[in-house]
């Protein structure tokens, strides 16, 4: 179901709209991509990474009281929000920074919402001594100004982007900006599954390490594949990760689950955005809507390419959540597993709330827990005092 037909394409959705000098880029990325990423001195090099400077790998949680508590499915919770920085990001980011080196990259620049791509960037920059550009949206500076402090705190520099909402659609049109202007020694670091080809593909790619996981922890710990995998979807790199080696079992549902204030995946139609064809939420003048999420991770009105692909052939299934219910869904993993979700995450947890009571108990379910929620607290107990 997930074979690209022709290289950066989806079905119909992917490919890349780009200025000419941008493509040539694109097409030596995706060049330099095929060449290492089977390479045994590039796969054993990632590896050591994930291992001795990620933690992986990280548990399959069975979480035993919110089981309970929902007198339905046995749910289990992989643990993303264990790895060093706090996210899935570090996994995408670890394998993109191995190659920018073989390419001889300088510069990194990339682009974050909730700031969990952000300070995956800087650190790993920090610690391979590369200079480091962060652009985000001036509303999520002020909305994850503990972020922005980590990622200074690691030596990166990071613009606010004032233009537009000020938000994560905007950071990646200045990040692209940049690309174009200075692609000749810079090493654009895309955080999501999103963007001109190969993007979607190599995020894919190194994320897909989170299902290549769970399906073996899975198999140890119950003898059998889950009744469905459920992640957060913004712009869809934690999901396509924990979805990738479960795409060829048709017994498995796949659940993406997005706020319903940047229903993407339920309302978008097929349009181009940052130099690829996915589904989009258009405004009435066909330009991108605008969007909001409480999760700033969550809060860009495309999606990646395979994810608009698993939508439009029934593979995977989309529904939306309100803040209300992800709100809920934060506290209750933290009152009953002692485990605070990113908000982001919480979305994937508030639709396991309301899935788990109506399947039977020899079902199962696997909730991506795609990050941890220092980043929030602040933000959510605001929130509720408002509330």
């Amino acid at each position: 179901m997930s074979a690209e037909q022709t290289a950066g394409y989806f079905g119909s959705f992917g490919g890349s709209f780009i200025p000419p000098e941008l493509q040539e880029v694109m097409d030596y990325l995706a060049q330099q991509f095929e060449t290492y990423k089977n390479d045994p001195e590039f796969v054993e090099e990632f590896q050591y990474y994930l291992k001795e400077y990620v933690g992986r790998e990280n548990p399959l949680t069975y979480a035993k009281h919110l089981t309970d508590k929902l007198d339905g499915a046995k749910i289990y919770l992989k643990r993303e929000d264990l790895n060093h920085t706090g996210s899935h990001k570090i996994n995408n980011v670890l394998g993109q920074i191995l190659l920018a080196k073989r390419m001889g990259a300088k510069r990194i620049i990339a682009e974050t919402g909730a700031g969990q791509h952000g300070v995956a960037t800087a650190t790993v920059c920090a610690m391979f001594d590369m200079d480091c550009t962060i652009y985000m949206g001036a509303e999520d500076t002020r909305r994850q100004a503990l972020n922005v402090f980590r990622m200074e705190l690691l030596g990166a520099k990071v613009v606010p982007v004032e233009k537009g909402q000020g938000r994560l659609k905007d950071a990646v049109d200045e990040a692209l900006g940049d690309l174009v202007q200075n692609y000749r020694n810079t090493f654009y670091l895309l955080g999501s599954a999103v963007g001109p080809h190969p993007f979607p593909t190599m995020v894919k790619h190194f994320q897909s390490i989170i299902s290549e996981e769970s399906k073996r922890q899975i198999l140890e710990k119950e003898g059998r594949l889950p009744t469905a995998v459920l992640a957060c979807t913004g712009g869809g790199s934690n999901a396509i990760g924990s979805f990738a080696h479960y795409l060829d079992e048709p017994s498995v549902r796949l659940i993406g689950v997005e706020p319903d204030q940047a229903p993407t995946l339920t309302e978008g139609v097929p349009s181009v955005i940052h130099g690829f064809k996915c589904l989009v939420l258009l405004d009435e003048n066909g330009e991108p809507r605008k969007t909001y999420s409480i999760a700033a991770g969550l809060d860009y009105p495309g999606i990646g390419p395979e994810h608009s692909f698993l939508k439009e052939s029934g593979r995977a299934e989309y529904y939306t959540v309100t803040n209300e219910e992800v709100l809920d869904a934060f506290q209750v993993l933290s009152k009953t597993e002692g485990i605070i979700p990113a908000l982001e995450s919480a979305h994937a947890v508030a639709y396991a709330l309301k899935l788990a009571p109506t399947l039977s108990k020899d079902d199962i379910l696997i909730v991506n827990l795609s990050g941890r929620g220092d980043k929030d607290v602040e933000q959510v107990f605001h929130m509720l005092q408002n509330k």
